[in-house]
Order: structure tokens, then sequence, then C-alpha cells
């Protein structure tokens, strides 16, 4: 009986030891910085009519017509992220680039199993 109760007591113990101080402190003492406010990225009028064209496929046509994509994230949102991250020209080129890999075909790189499905995995650099 007491090889049951001694678990549970040993820390009240442990800690109620005479000069036993917390290593962390007081959460008083810890203070919040809060982070950089992002700074929004001015797109150009190409990137902001690819950008409602993607949201057109992205909300309509793939809702009536189903996700086709077998990579993760899907092409469309790694082509909207290239073009935040690099520019109209470069993240178009790099969409393209990823939706004439949109295949069937085995990976030979990084995959990720989500729901008993294998998916490529693909992030944009």
């Amino acid at each position: 009986m007491v090889f049951r109760i001694l678990p549970f007591l040993l820390p009240v113990f442990l800690f109620s030891v005479p000069g036993y101080f917390e290593p962390w402190g007081k959460d008083a003492d810890l203070q919040y910085t809060p982070p950089p406010p992002k700074q929004e990225v001015q797109l150009s009028i190409l990137a902001q009519a690819m950008e409602k064209m993607i949201w057109f496929h992205q909300n309509v046509i793939s809702t009536v017509d189903g996700p086709r994509s077998h990579y993760k994230p899907s092409s469309s949102s790694y082509m909207l992220q290239a073009i935040h991250k690099h520019g109209f020209i470069k993240g178009y080129v790099m969409g393209c680039d990823r939706l004439l890999r949109e295949n069937s075909d085995p990976w030979i790189y990084r995959t990720a199993i989500i729901d008993n499905k294998i998916w490529k995995t693909d992030p944009p650099p």
C-alpha cells in the first residue's frame, strides 16, 4: 500500500525541501514582446489578376469539379505562394512547372501519408 502512494507523495517532499527554488522563476517576471508586424507585399496588376483567377479556381471550379492534385500544397496554392514570394513572372513560371509535373507517376522525393493516402510534398522555395 505504501509503495502505491509513495510515487504521488515523492514530489511533495522534493518540492518542500528548504532552499528549493523553481529554476524557471515566476510567470510575472516574463515579458511578452509582440512580433513585428508583417509588411504586406505590393503586388503588380498581373499578380493581382492571377490572384483573383486562382481564387476563382479554388472556390468555384474546384468545389464543383473536386480536388485532383497529388501534391500538398495543391498546385494552385503553390502558384499563389510563389507569386507572393518571388513576384509574378518567376512565380508564374514556377507554378506552370509544377502543373507540368502534376501526374500520378511515382514520386521519389519527400512524401506524406495523410488519411492513408500518399501525398507528394513540394513546398515553394
